[in-house]
């Protein structure tokens, strides 16, 4: 008799996923060319070229290279003088770094409810949540897959705001054939370790307006201006500066970024065909519109009672013991999250701001449904595999939904 695994039986698979990150010698070469130069940080090429392939490659005429995403998210939001008393409406299915960069410069994240068929920011919950406070709207391409940027643009233009995308994992997805990034006035990107291309940490601002890059590069900068003197400071800066070894491994990364693109979307399809017809799973909503999906995450949704009415993280870890590495996401809404009593003083209190925010009575119905009830996910590598890993992802499944009993019983013991 086929036992579950997470009750003793053997599982669907044992040897792993594709291992990331994926370097060969061209990382090598890179690094020791850098090292060579002796120009690790200021006054080498490598960071300089980086930010003009990578902007070219979003379909931008600047780049910005820094230390993070989150500095690259914090750093646009100053160049956009946004600050203290201000509103920026934000997903609340997202990680914590989309709220910091906004309490950071002093400004306060208005939480916006997600569309329950992408996960990304809701477009109607964005517009009911504008106020005479509200500066800019800040969507998360979440996953990898483009936010509906016709309608926010048509918001922000109606109501005269910024738009600042958070396309942190979202490298080469394109709305309606554009990349995203500076398809709103800026955007940020992350090459943190588990990114679809890495450099262990690091980010980039893109944008297409020449003003806000010149600030972007002066906040990151120390507030130096391009050809100015170097002890001349125009703008409160700090050093948000990427070093010659990041760009040098992500030059040699960005080589094999297309072709990983499409093995991830080539397995996602199969995946969202396979996994559709299973009774409790069903993959996100396929839209036209993104014409390319990075697919850093491979979310999906589960009907828990479909499987018995165990909860999600126990679904989760039946699957991880079946050898496919699910991950429950976000467990809670971001409005959420405890570093946010943090900033209750200020700027959530403070007399400049003359409102008072209670993230606590904050309710969300389609985001508290995705983090408490239905929303997995599985990382980017997964889909690096091949069509026989992506069948045991659904042999996974099918071995559960014909076990039911097992996993019930081993859910209740726990």
């Amino acid at each position: 008799m086929v036992k579950l695994a997470i009750a003793g039986g053997e599982p669907v698979r044992s040897k792993p996923f594709p291992k990331w990150p994926i370097f060969d010698e061209r990382e090598a070469k890179a690094l020791i060319s850098a090292l060579n130069s002796g120009l690790w940080g200021i006054g080498g090429s490598r960071k300089r070229e980086f930010e003009e392939k990578f902007a070219r490659y979003q379909h931008a005429k600047y780049g910005v290279a820094v230390t993070s995403g989150t500095a690259a998210l914090e750093i646009s939001l100053r160049a956009l003088g946004i600050g203290c008393g201000d509103e920026v409406i934000v997903p609340s299915y997202t990680f914590m770094a989309t709220a910091m960069a906004v309490l950071y410069v002093n400004a306060i994240p208005i939480f916006a409810d997600i569309d329950p068929e992408t996960y990304n920011i809701d477009p109607k919950s964005v517009e009911s949540l504008i106020s005479d406070r509200t500066k800019a709207i800040l969507p998360v391409h979440i996953g990898g897959r483009p936010a509906d940027m016709d309608a926010l643009l048509s918001i922000a233009e109606k109501n005269n705001l910024h738009i600042i995308e958070d396309a942190c994992q979202a490298w080469g997805a394109e709305w309606k054939g554009r990349r995203v990034g500076a398809i709103g006035d800026m955007g940020a990107f992350s090459f943190q370790s588990s990114k679809n291309i890495t450099s262990g940490e690091g980010g980039i601002i893109v944008t297409n307006n020449e003003e806000l890059y010149i600030k972007a590069w002066s906040l990151h900068n120390c507030g130096r201006l391009p050809e100015k003197a170097w002890y001349e400071h125009y703008l409160p800066g700090a050093n948000y500066r990427m070093t010659e070894f990041q760009a040098a491994v992500l030059l040699a990364q960005m080589e094999r970024l297309d072709e990983q693109t499409e093995k991830r979307m080539e397995n996602a399809r199969y995946l969202n065909s396979k996994l559709s017809k299973i009774d409790g799973v069903r993959p996100l909503k396929e839209d036209d519109r993104v014409t390319r999906h990075a697919y850093h995450l491979y979310i999906f949704r589960v009907d828990l009672e479909a499987f018995g009415g165990v909860s999600k993280a126990a679904l989760a870890k039946a699957l991880q013991a079946e050898g496919i590495p699910a991950s429950v996401g976000y467990s809670k809404p971001l409005y959420k999250e405890l570093f946010l009593e943090y900033f209750k003083k200020c700027p959530l209190s403070c007399p400049h701001y003359g409102k008072h925010i209670d993230y606590s009575s904050i309710k969300m119905p389609v985001t508290e449904k995705a983090c408490y009830q239905e929303g997995l996910w599985f990382p980017q590598y997964v889909l690096l595999g091949s069509k026989e890993d992506m069948d045991d992802i659904v042999a996974a499944f099918e071995k559960i939904r014909d076990n039911l009993e097992d996993l019930i019983k081993v859910s209740k013991s726990h």
